[in-house]
């Protein structure tokens, strides 16, 4: 670099800030006495024209005086103000240093030795120091990243730590460092937040008033110790000067002249590139002029050179005045010292420069440069420089593996941080990087492949993995694309995380566990699963219906509601004291449909069914079933009293079927395979309630009645199979037990003269006749007899008018359908059976009336038998398991060893084989199809057993029958004639939810009862997806390549590996 002289670094000197004072601020009088004869020879600051984009504070200067007069410098009408004297007449020969240079460079050391974040001394803190803009180290990172902070740089940790952004740090205006105690508070705090106090300084540019470079203390803030020496630092002139009239010095100046000079222990040039290469910092990016090979005059090279950073131009710029800069160097030389030319110190702001002419630019385009790379010795131009040594570096290195220290020669500096790796940015800056390759792979996708970016950019991926022999990888790449990933689909882990009952905190344990034993991502996170649950729970998919339904919203997306919403408030009426959380009826069952999708076209096809031909609709047949489930409590929990007890509402499709344009009878498309299973019994509403309480339950489940009602006189218009098609529903409520049926209808209690609830029939009349009945009763029939309980028209006495209603005694609230219920048939005759077996130990048909004592004796001597002969442990309570066990002829050949009679034991045998042979007829799905030679027989057994009990074992039925006994015996053959079947519709699938009930809830203990019922009844209706049950059906190989990424086994045969998947 060339070395400036002592005559040519006048001109290269900038005027101080400080002495830029506006020429407005003096009053009229001041200026009258500052004015002198060599001032009225310039000219004044007025017949100059105002630059653009001045900084507030600093008065546009005078335009330079070009020619230089008597070897005097250009002046401005400051310097004539403070004597007509140039920096040159006031600063001797050992002086020529620039003042301003020389205060920024102490002004940017102390900033070297203080904390950015807390302003405190670097080495009053012990320990290492940090950089604010590096990467973080090892142990930072690995502090962090147990804390579960992922970030890779201490600018991210600062801006969410201290909530400042250091990213736009100035070297002249901030420190780089922080000390190792805020390095301790970012660490404590998780690089999330910050649990000590720290108060982040602002930091100002340098001024004349600097609190850096001359600290002083207030009076109030001095102590009685000796005063601290002020930092010294660069001479400047005093703020205000007295005019001496012998001399044109001012006073001030001689006094600042008197002050010791500091030692220049190197020579001034040097010094002075020192700090100006300290504020520019292009030392890596700007050329040396000691690359030109050829000798070229001074002043010619001079005219390319950077008057700033004594470099070749670099994207070179001109200012008014005529002086060439690099546009980097001017901006930051602008920004430190002021918008003023470094030359002639002509104000002129960034927005002034302008570039250069083209001849000039083609001239220095040409500039012959030596290749400093050793063995070459070639010239080369400037224009062709930068690729040149990019060959070079292209030679040394692999073509696929280019370095960062290639664009070291970059002819253009962009400022700013070094370049930081794609996967350090944020996913911001990443579309920013990215964004010309992602419209030039758009542009790609839409004009070759049909738009299909994603296959586009995952095609690029494979061939950069084969490219750089990471085969592993792409075979899994692959194979996700062709559809047979390692990686399980979003529907089978909520698949597994339903039917395993994790919970939420438990599956993101195993993913986790599985993801760092494995390497791979097998499961999904848990935000892709609630991805997955919005498009299977109710509330998702669109629907209409024609006309809209009564008194029901016409929005399509409402997810779970409170059950309670819309109660009838009162000055009588009261909240009840329960908690309910439910769905809306049609959007459930909507949602269930949208679940049977596949089912319902894969009939169409089945069965032949053009779309053409599917004109009247299809037919929805629903089973609903409501039962309690005894007593639910829990240890957790909090919030309002609630009810022990719980009652689950629920519905299944039974069968959808279509009438077609051709054919006279319905098609079935779709038929349940398991109705009785709880994977089929959809859960409609939850609530804490007991079943006994008619009052609140009624309140609860009448809007559920009122949708019903009003679905039943609409037709639904819903997307299936790309088709708009209509749904119309039929509702049979026969999923209900004795109890709820009376309830919901309005009958007396279970103990009532009144014995069943399809006939008329008293409990007496129905021994004496135990076979021949009929079905009489039915819901409108209940209104009616309602209606004249109530209102008692003819005016008849108690015991007239109840049996003139046959037992109704309330107002029946929900129709169902008169039918008698499969499972708990089972167990009512089972637990007569097992009174019958009591009995006949011992010998009651030759006993009056048995004390209590004697009837506990039979009764544990039964069980006893039981536990040893037949394994059967005996329960408080009669259950759907307890009385499988007991209905078959093991435990009848158990029961007669301990009955003494022949006759009896004979008599028991007979009445279990009867009850055997008609047992399948009310338990089959098709009767017709399964048992038909039992159905055949039925009225001929039913007879039979009739007969038993009438003769036999009249000690116990003379006079009285048990309810499910007179309707196994009475209304069997009517229903399944009418009906087809009793099992199908029995509320088995409801009762066996009841387990699932407890174990939802207790994966889901929450704090709140209310938020516990909404995620058991969003799990429970995940558990019954059949969309979800396919995906396990057809993933369940999936877990051997679960259980090869944790436990990997190196064998040729694959069969070796072969796991049990239903345990799974």
């Amino acid at each position: 670099m060339m070395e400036d002289g002592p005559e040519t670094d006048g001109p290269r000197s900038s005027m101080p800030a400080e002495l830029h004072h506006p020429h407005s601020e003096y009053s009229q009088w001041k200026f009258k006495l500052f004015r002198v004869r060599s001032m009225e020879r310039a000219p004044l600051p007025s017949e100059t024209q105002p630059e653009k984009g001045a900084f507030i504070g600093i008065s546009p200067p005078a335009a330079p005086n070009i020619e230089l007069d008597n070897g005097m410098g250009p002046g401005s009408v400051m310097k004539l103000c403070l004597g007509g004297k140039s920096k040159e007449n006031v600063e001797g020969p050992g002086q020529r240093v620039d003042m301003k240079l020389q205060e920024m460079d102490t002004h940017m050391n102390h900033l070297r030795c203080l904390c950015r974040l807390c302003g405190m001394a670097l080495r009053k803190a012990k320990g290492p120091v940090h950089d604010v803009h590096g990467d973080l180290d090892q142990a930072s990172k690995g502090a962090l990243r147990k804390m579960g902070c992922k970030f890779t740089s201490w600018p991210e940790v600062i801006v969410k730590v201290f909530k400042v952004d250091v990213t736009e740090d100035i070297e002249s205006v901030h420190p780089l460092s922080f000390c190792h105690r805020c390095w301790m508070a970012a660490i404590r705090g998780g690089g999330v937040c910050s649990f000590s106090r720290t108060r982040v300084p602002e930091w100002k540019p340098h001024s004349s008033l600097c609190h850096l470079c001359s600290p002083r203390k207030t009076s109030f803030q001095r102590t009685g110790r000796k005063r601290r020496k002020t930092i010294r630092r660069a001479q400047s002139l005093a703020k205000r000067t007295r005019w001496d009239q012998g001399d044109s010095i001012a006073v001030g100046e001689r006094r600042a002249l008197r002050r010791p000079v500091l030692k220049a222990w190197r020579k001034l040039s040097i010094q002075r590139e020192q700090w100006v290469r300290n504020i520019t910092h292009c030392q890596k990016d700007h050329l040396s002029t000691k690359l030109i090979s050829e000798k070229l005059p001074v002043d010619f090279l001079a005219s390319f050179t950077c008057l700033v950073c004594d470099h070749l131009l670099s994207d070179p710029v001109q200012s008014p005045c005529g002086h060439l800069f690099c546009r980097s160097c001017i901006i930051k030389y602008s920004y430190v010292l002021g918008p003023h030319c470094p030359a002639c110190n002509l104000r002129c702001a960034p927005d002034d420069f302008t570039s250069p002419a083209k001849i000039f630019l083609s001239a220095l385009q040409s500039l012959p440069l030596l290749c400093p790379k050793s063995g070459c010795g070639k010239q080369v131009k400037l224009d062709s420089f930068k690729a040149h040594c990019l060959d070079h570096d292209l030679d040394e290195q692999d073509a696929n593996k280019q370095s960062s220290e290639l664009d070291n020669y970059q002819l253009n500096n962009k400022g700013g941080r070094p370049r930081q790796h794609l996967l350090s940015l944020t996913r911001r800056a990443q579309k920013h990087r990215l964004r010309d390759l992602k419209n030039q792979v758009k542009t790609f996708a839409d004009k070759e492949e049909g738009g299909d970016l994603k296959s586009v950019c995952l095609t690029l991926f494979l061939l950069a993995l084969r490219s750089e022999n990471e085969h592993r990888q792409a075979d899994e790449l692959e194979a996700m694309m062709q559809g047979r990933g390692s990686g399980l689909h979003p529907a089978v882990c909520l698949a597994i995380r339903v039917n395993t009952f994790l919970s939420c905190s438990q599956y993101h344990k195993m993913y986790r566990t599985v993801k760092a034993t494995s390497g791979r991502q097998i499961f999904q996170p848990l935000h892709t699963l609630r991805a997955a649950e919005k498009e299977l729970l109710p509330g998702f998919h669109q629907f209409e219906w024609q006309p809209a339904l009564k008194n029901v919203s016409a929005s399509c997306n409402v997810g779970i509601i409170n059950g309670l919403s819309g109660w009838a408030s009162s000055v009588d009426d009261s909240l009840a004291d329960t908690i309910t959380r439910r769905f809306r009826y049609d959007v459930a069952l909507v949602s269930a449909l949208k679940d049977l999708e596949e089912d319902i076209m894969e009939g169409l096809r089945e069965s032949g069914m053009e779309d053409s031909a599917c004109t009247s609709g299809f037919s929805v047949m629903i089973k609903e079933s409501c039962d309690g489930m005894g007593d639910v409590s829990e240890k957790h929990g909090g919030g309002p009293v609630v009810p022990e007890k719980a009652v689950r509402f629920s519905f299944t499709i039974m069968s959808v079927s279509i009438l077609a344009a051709d054919k006279e009878e319905e098609v079935t498309i779709f038929m349940e395979p398991k109705p009785n299973s709880e994977l089929s019994c959809k859960p409609l509403c939850l609530t804490f309630v007991d079943e006994s309480d008619h009052e609140t339950l009624t309140a609860i489940l009448r809007p559920i009645v009122a949708e019903r009602n009003a679905m039943k006189e609409s037709r639904l218009i819903l997307s299936i199979g790309g088709l708009l098609r209509s749904f119309r529903f039929h509702f049979r409520g026969t999923g209900y037990d004795e109890k709820m049926v009376r309830e919901m209808e309005g009958l007396e209690a279970s103990g009532s003269t009144y014995v069943c609830t399809l006939c008329d029939s008293g409990r007496a009349e129905a021994s004496e006749n135990m076979v021949l009945h009929s079905i009489t009763r039915s819901h409108e029939e209940n209104l009616e007899r309602y209606e004249i309980w109530r209102t008692n028209p003819f005016s008849e006495s108690a015991d007239e008018l109840r049996d003139r209603v046959k037992g109704v005694s309330a107002k029946p609230f929900m129709e169902t359908h008169p039918t008698m219920d499969a499972l708990h048939c089972d167990i009512g005759n089972a637990t007569e059976f097992y009174k019958i077996f009591q009995d006949e130990i011992g010998e009651v048909y030759q006993k009056a009336n048995p004390s209590r004592e004697a009837r506990r004796s039979w009764r544990a001597a039964l069980d006893k038998q039981l536990r040893n002969k037949v394994k059967l442990k005996p329960v408080m309570r009669m259950n759907g398991n307890f009385a499988r066990r007991l209905m078959t002829l093991e435990a009848v050949e158990a029961v007669c060893e301990l009955v003494p009679s022949e006759a009896r034991r004979e008599a028991l045998r007979e009445l279990m084989r009867l009850y055997l042979q008609m047992k399948p007829v009310w338990r089959a799905t098709c009767p017709a199809k399964e048992c038909p030679d039992q159905l055949c027989r039925y009225s001929f057994n039913s007879q039979r057993f009739a007969d038993l009990l009438s003769s036999t074992f009249k000690y116990r039925y003379n006079g009285k029958i048990p309810n499910y006994l007179h309707k196994t015996l009475a209304h069997v053959p009517e229903i399944i004639e009418r009906d087809g079947s009793i099992g199908a519709w029995a509320s088995e699938g409801n009762e066996s939810a009841n387990k699932l009930f407890r174990r939802f809830r207790k994966m889901n203990a929450r704090q709140s009862k209310a938020f516990e019922l909404v995620d058991v009844l969003k799990h429970h209706w995940l558990y019954t997806s059949k969309y979800l049950q396919k995906f396990m059906e057809a993933h369940k190989d999936s877990v051997k390549a679960l259980q090869a990424s944790i436990e990997p086994v190196e064998s040729q045969d694959d069969e070796d590996m072969s796991l049990e998947v239903n345990d799974f």
